[in-house]
């Protein structure tokens, strides 16, 4: 298993291993220290990582760090833990105290869901109080597993990741800046375009108009860059499909008993592989067409349904089965809305694969 599927392994656990967790020391157990080990750090041993490690701050002797990742006898990164349930907002400090009394180039705060990792952009030796990189371990995204994977034991080198660390940090700041200027568009930003687009004086009336006018048209911006990529991914899907044929014993998509699978349920099918395919590997997704229904299938198994398509009525719907395989019935207007139920059919093969 590489480094990605074992992160998003570990991923699927952690929301089910939560209610399960009353303190911090059981954060530490069931989250950290099995994180710390996806880093390919051995944490039974205090020469890679040390435990409550002695960070002595001016007269205050004997402070504690939770954790130490050790090389040739000095740390690399200190490792800040809170109680799952924590806000991590008011905890900066403590790991700020540490950093500077250290020669640790990068601190780790953490409550074993959300990690914010710091370093010292801005003065030397002193830790910043903005984390050049931030994710959210049930939503991490591909390009975070990518940043993550250079604080493996086997890539760690500090140099690569303080050079990466600036461009994150303001690519991160400009994102968020990009980001409330979408949603909450201000004057200076919409009197930019309105200059531009607006043959005559710009007034405040005009920029009202052109505040929504702006909102609109980067959702429509955003919206298309969606659709173009589904698109394309939908296009590949199809690309792959193609070679197989009727005498294949195992087919993705089975007709049955006369039964022909329509164009609508086999772009579905390929909607849901997309969907899946960050979870789990798409040819352990199958089509099996029916009378009724059409259903898709875990390991084609019929005891692992994912969900089943009705399409053939003048409403579509799409059934998705609970852990007690009841389905619940989800009304579609085109397939696109398929993919806000992703969320649902993620559930439902983290089940079987538990």
């Amino acid at each position: 298993m590489d480094f990605r599927d074992s992160i998003l392994q570990f991923a699927g656990r952690v929301e089910k291993l939560c209610p399960q967790i009353q303190t911090e020391e059981a954060t530490k157990n069931a989250l950290i220290m099995p994180f710390i080990q996806l880093l390919g750090y051995d944490v039974f041993n205090p020469f890679e990582v040390n435990p409550e490690f002695i960070a002595d701050i001016g007269i205050k002797k004997g402070e504690k760090v939770d954790y130490a990742i050790m090389r040739e006898g000095k740390p690399i990164l200190l490792i800040e833990c809170k109680h799952y349930s924590e806000n991590l907002d008011p905890h900066n400090s403590q790991l700020f105290r540490y950093f500077h009394t250290t020669e640790a180039k990068f601190g780790l705060l953490t409550n074993g869901i959300t990690f914010r990792f710091y370093t010292d952009l801005v003065t030397p030796n002193k830790m910043d109080e903005k984390p050049f990189f931030e994710f959210s371990i049930g939503e991490i995204r591909d390009n975070e597993i990518a940043e993550l994977k250079k604080f493996h034991k086997s890539y760690f080198d500090i140099e690569t990741i303080s050079n990466a660390a600036s461009e994150l940090k303001f690519l991160n700041e400009v994102r968020a800046l990009l980001s409330n200027e979408l949603s909450n568009p201000s004057e200076e930003f919409v009197r930019y375009f309105a200059k531009k687009a607006y043959p005559s004086v710009v007034t405040q009336k005009v920029l009202e108009q052109f505040t929504t006018i702006t909102k609109k048209a980067f959702n429509l911006i955003v919206s298309d860059l969606i659709n173009d990529r589904l698109k394309s991914a939908l296009k590949t899907e199809t690309a792959k499909a193609e070679p197989l044929t009727g005498e294949q014993e195992e087919q993705d998509v089975k007709v049955e008993n006369g039964i022909e699978t329509t164009e609508e349920e086999a772009e579905a099918y390929l909607i849901i592989k997309s969907i899946l395919r960050q979870k789990i590997d798409p040819q352990r997704i199958h089509l099996r067409d029916a009378q009724s229904y059409c259903a898709i299938l875990f390991d084609d198994n019929n005891r692992k349904p994912i969900c089943r398509l009705y399409f053939n009525g003048k409403k579509k719907f799409v059934e998705i089965p609970d852990e007690n395989k009841k389905f619940s019935k989800h009304e579609i207007q085109v397939l696109d809305d398929i993919f806000g139920l992703g969320d649902k059919l993620m559930e439902v093969v983290e089940g079987y694969e538990t």
